[in-house]
């Protein structure tokens, strides 16, 4: 038999590299550890990390030099360690930090342990583990739905950067993030257009961190902070209305459910922006096919495209306006139906 070709050896370890799982978790137990802001004034010996850490300094030396082969990090000389370019948006200083986007979350992982459920039966494997559903489990357990709330801030400040250009903001007024979390993305709008108002509204143990969100963007005057589920009540008036990678966690009783709270909730010439992951046709890498398995595994989030969720905001009385289609999230823009001449009443 032919020796194999290089071709065929750099396939074989390129997939041995993509079904890796354990480079992942060191990233996010280094990450947990928050190893990059302790080599922030250069590289240290792995004693000195491992005693301000609590952890073990031979595990943790081996961590570290697992992860140096890939490129995070460095072993300057034989164990001591700096950082690498790869390895600086750990940094919680960066100015696109990544410092709380990995976090060890077990349930997360038991979750994942059982992805042939999903695929077996199209169901969230979360649910079928824990009996409960996810947003529901993080009420319950307040220390690890802020760490899930820290890694939502990373991705808000990330999809910040890429959108606040791709749509006219400032011409808003006034807006209300619906699911908000702790308010990175709406601060940053905020910080960026003066003239725009905002209302926060998310639930009590969520928005509990926004205070210090909103102060530390300079913006506290001028956003509300509202605690409450947008199932119950969404704040009425505002000019627009922001639900950010929210439709996408709910299965369509759900969604509808949600958007219909929110058109009621709409003035006749407000609007409302869908900032969803709209994959586009062929096999070109988009992180968004990625989030979509996520969310199954998690949610059992529903695979929907444009014309999906045109469908389900006709349901609730909105038709979708444009789409701005950028390189992460697309923006829906959606505006409460016309009056139905038929029936004499507002569509929907």
């Amino acid at each position: 038999m032919a020796a194999a070709g290089s071709g065929v050896v750099d396939g074989i370890l390129r997939m041995q590299e993509l079904a890796d799982y354990i480079v992942p978790m060191a990233i996010r137990a280094v990450s947990d550890l928050r190893i990059a802001d302790r080599l922030a004034a250069g590289p240290r010996p792995v004693e000195e990390l491992a005693a301000e850490t609590g952890t073990h300094a031979p595990a943790l030396r081996r961590v570290l030099r697992a992860l140096a082969c890939k490129g995070v990090f460095e072993e300057v000389e034989p164990g001591r360690f700096g950082l690498t370019p790869l390895a600086e948006p750990l940094r919680a200083d960066h100015p696109l930090s990544l410092a709380g986007a990995y976090p060890l979350l077990p349930a997360d992982l038991r979750a994942w342990a059982r992805f042939d459920h999903t695929v077996r039966t199209g169901t969230s494997a979360f649910e079928h583990l824990f009996g409960q559903r996810y947003y529901d489990y993080l009420t319950e357990h307040p220390d690890e739905s802020a760490r899930f709330d820290a890694s939502v801030e990373c991705q808000s400040r990330l999809v910040l950067r890429l959108l606040h250009t791709a749509y006219d903001w400032g011409s808003l007024g006034t807006i209300v993030d619906v699911g908000g979390g702790t308010g990175v993305f709406l601060a940053g709008l905020l910080a960026r257009h003066r003239r725009l108002r905002g209302v926060l509204l998310d639930l009590p143990h969520v928005v509990a961190g926004a205070p210090a969100v909103l102060e530390r963007a300079g913006v506290a005057d001028r956003c509300e902070i509202v605690a409450g589920s947008f199932f119950d009540a969404v704040p009425a008036g505002a000019d627009a209305y922001l639900l950010k990678t929210i439709v996408h966690d709910w299965r369509d009783a759900d969604a509808l459910a949600l958007l219909r709270a929110v058109r009621s909730a709409m003035r006749a010439d407000s609007r409302l922006l869908l900032l969803e992951a709209l994959l586009a046709p062929g096999d070109a890498p988009e992180i968004g096919r990625l989030l979509d398995l996520h969310s199954l595994v998690l949610v059992e989030g529903p695979d929907r495209d444009a014309d999906d969720l045109a469908r389900l905001l006709a349901a609730a009385g909105l038709e979708l306006a444009r789409v701005v289609p950028t390189s992460t999230l697309s923006i829906l823009e959606a505006r409460p139906s016309p009056p139905d001449p038929r029936r004499g009443v507002r569509g929907g």
